[in-house]
């Protein structure tokens, strides 16, 4: 905890934002971060509560140790604070900006919708922490001579490939695009994270013995076979990247495109990168001077909105089959799990138009160029009601309704039926009976992240990832101090 009449003397707060008119002029970070003083005024807030859901499972998958670095913010004791944070996470800079901060909402002050500032405490401190020079490279003392290695630089591949690195493996990650990172890299945009954070976990893990070898595509460019052969395990950490089917006729029209591609191609392009890729073949895709329709009313479909603002778009509707939330949740009834209520994201307070309870019926257009969607309200079963038809103009379509699992070309492709799946339609990868093994039915081969779990936050992936490393490091040495 932090001040014991913390909470009753000192009102929430958040850091500002630039004005939406400013920032969308650029694709930089754009919060004003806190001094340290009013930082450790809002650590001060966390109250004696008993029991702390907000890291609890309802809370903190990734069981973040939410009082006790609020106390040692408060105090001012920031090498503590962060050693402490990052015995269970070890990318809070990642988290901080990125997490939806599901704690926050377990927060007993959450009651009286003034939770504790938790997500905002966890990157200032990450930051202080950078500043101070208190992330350093932690190299294992001793090396065990084996040799794992790890499918995809995501959050759970980075975070498996730190903690067996520091257990004294050998780990090599292998990621088929340029640059690691994953989803973090070529999915978030840079608005919501600089990319010069993963850089310098990258900078920290290779100091610390893991090797990166980018531009690898296991599948395609080696096989399985040879990793097994070569290495005591293999990691799989994928992640879930095959675009839900909309089922919305397209037309065979021009300007249509699944979101996860555009936001790719954009942070190449603000990387300095060719924007051809793995996941975008196509033609360059702008949305400068159009209208823009995004389809989906999830954290993709925001950025999707957020990034066409920046490119210049004239103006940007999202569509959401979903009814209009409540402002309000009904506390008693929620709390302490995540509830469903009007959320707005930074995106979309730039001037997003937001249209609920409404079906994407079709795409229409001339000369084989999208210029319209073709819409419908719905009643409360999600069907729509004749006679409510309606056309939204559109230059250029984003569908953005989530992930169906892992991409079913390249390595799940050659694995066949040797690769157990679950019984659900996403064909996730399935580990044996026992949960905590993360080891799936081929020897060796483990998985973990979304493509065993499915589409997730980054803190499910960043837990997985520590997760599975200890049950690799148990499984080779017999034994492990690496945490559950």
């Amino acid at each position: 905890m932090g001040k014991v009449t913390g909470f009753l003397e000192i009102d929430r707060q958040t850091p500002k934002y630039q004005p939406a008119s400013d920032r969308i002029r650029h694709f930089r970070e754009f919060t004003l971060p806190m001094s340290d003083a009013e930082v450790g005024k809002q650590a001060a807030r966390c109250m004696d509560c008993g029991v702390p859901y907000c890291h609890g499972p309802t809370g903190c998958p990734i069981h973040n140790q939410i009082p006790d670095w609020n106390d040692l913010v408060y105090s001012g004791d920031w090498e503590a604070a962060i050693r402490n944070l990052h015995s269970t996470n070890n990318f809070p800079e990642f988290t901080g900006r990125i997490c939806p901060a599901p704690c926050e909402e377990a927060c007993t002050l959450n009651l009286e919708d003034m939770p504790v500032a938790i997500k905002t405490v966890e990157q200032a401190l990450a930051d202080k922490a950078y500043k101070l020079g208190l992330i350093v490279p932690q190299p294992a003392e001793a090396q065990t001579g084996k040799r794992v290695a790890i499918i995809g630089s995501g959050p759970a591949g980075l975070a498996a490939a730190q903690q067996l690195g520091r257990a004294g493996h050998a780990v090599d990650v292998y990621e088929r695009e340029s640059r690691p990172g994953g989803l973090l890299r070529y999915g978030i945009p840079d608005f919501k994270m600089e990319k010069h954070w993963i850089d310098r976990r990258v900078e920290q893990m290779s100091q610390e013995g893991v090797t990166f070898r980018c531009g690898v595509e296991i599948g395609r460019d080696m096989s399985l076979d040879e990793l097994t052969a070569t290495y005591d395990a293999v990691l799989y950490s994928g992640g879930a990247e095959r675009p839900r089917d909309a089922g919305i006729p397209t037309n065979g029209l021009n300007g249509i495109h699944d979101a996860m591609p555009y936001l790719v191609q954009q942070n190449r392009r603000v990387g300095g990168e060719n924007i051809a890729s793995v996941l975008w073949d196509g033609p360059e895709v702008w949305a400068g001077g159009k209208h823009v329709v995004v389809v989906g009313g999830g954290d993709t479909a925001s950025d999707c909105v957020g990034t066409a603002f920046r490119q210049g778009a004239v103006r940007v509707t999202q569509l959401d089959i979903r009814p209009m939330p409540p402002k309000t949740e009904d506390k008693l009834a929620t709390w302490p799990f995540w509830a469903t209520k009007m959320r707005v994201s930074s995106s979309q307070a730039e001037g997003a138009q937001r249209e609920f309870q409404i079906a994407t019926l079709e795409f229409v257009g001339e000369d084989g160029q999208l210029t319209g969607v073709k819409c419908a309200q719905v009643d409360d079963k999600r069907r729509p009601i004749p006679g409510t038809e309606f056309i939204i103009r559109a230059d250029l379509a984003f569908i953005a309704i989530g992930f169906a699992g892992p991409n079913p070309e390249g390595l799940m492709a050659g694995l066949g039926d040797r690769l157990e799946t679950t019984a659900d339609r996403r064909g996730n990868v399935a580990v044996k009976a026992n949960d905590t093994s993360y080891e799936t039915s081929i020897d060796k081969l483990y998985a973990a992240g979304d493509v065993r779990r499915g589409q997730s936050l980054v803190v499910w992936a960043i837990r997985e990832g520590r997760q599975a490393a200890r049950a690799i490091d148990l499984a080779l040495t017999g034994q492990t101090t690496l945490p559950r």
